[in-house]
């Protein structure tokens, strides 16, 4: 993963919990990387130590970490950091959501070592759709789940997100239902 990913993990644990808590996970986790690159590659694994590790210190379920994290990408780093696609992408949450499968083939424009999951929306109406979520890592369905969760709180557009398949359960990919209150 890119280093931006890890930058954002940093981000989100410094801004809740303390510079302290992170140097503690980064430690743990046995992470060495003093400042991780936007721009650099990085292993998963380092991602994915990181996210146990933050479990194991802050009590918290790894699944929630992520839920956390996929909120804080949404609110925090892609707005911050993207905001101009982000904002080009849609003006409210239906139009978004309808973009969304084409949002990763502009990220690798800039990124071009980006391996992105694919997001594919089917059912759509006016306050629902399936978004089928395919990628070749393993786990991030919560982060998907926050991701969702994150962009209602972006459109101010309450959004539900309900798992109806799960690749790690045996499915070809994961599918979620996300309904949403469009409110004035």
């Amino acid at each position: 993963m890119y280093g931006m990913v890890n930058k954002a993990v940093e981000d989100m644990v410094v801004r809740h919990h303390g510079e302290s808590v992170w140097e503690q996970i980064k430690a743990q986790a046995g992470v060495e990387i003093d400042v991780f690159m936007s721009n650099e590659n990085y292993s998963d694994e380092v991602t994915y130590k990181l996210v146990a590790t933050a479990s194991r210190i802050l009590r918290m379920p790894a699944e929630q970490i992520l839920i956390n994290f996929g909120e804080h990408w949404v609110l925090h780093t892609a707005q911050e950091g993207y905001g101009g696609l982000m904002n080009a992408a849609g003006k409210t949450l239906p139009e978004f959501m309808r973009n969304l499968p084409n949002f990763h083939s502009r990220m690798t424009m800039i990124f071009p070592k980006l391996q992105p999951p694919h997001f594919e929306c089917t059912d759509i109406t006016e306050q629902s759709l399936k978004l089928h979520y395919h990628s070749h890592r393993q786990g991030l369905a919560p982060f998907v789940t926050g991701l969702m969760q994150g962009l209602g709180k972006k459109f101010n557009s309450p959004v539900t997100v309900r798992q109806t398949a799960a690749k790690a359960q045996g499915a070809n990919h994961d599918i979620f239902e996300v309904s949403w209150t469009i409110t004035p």
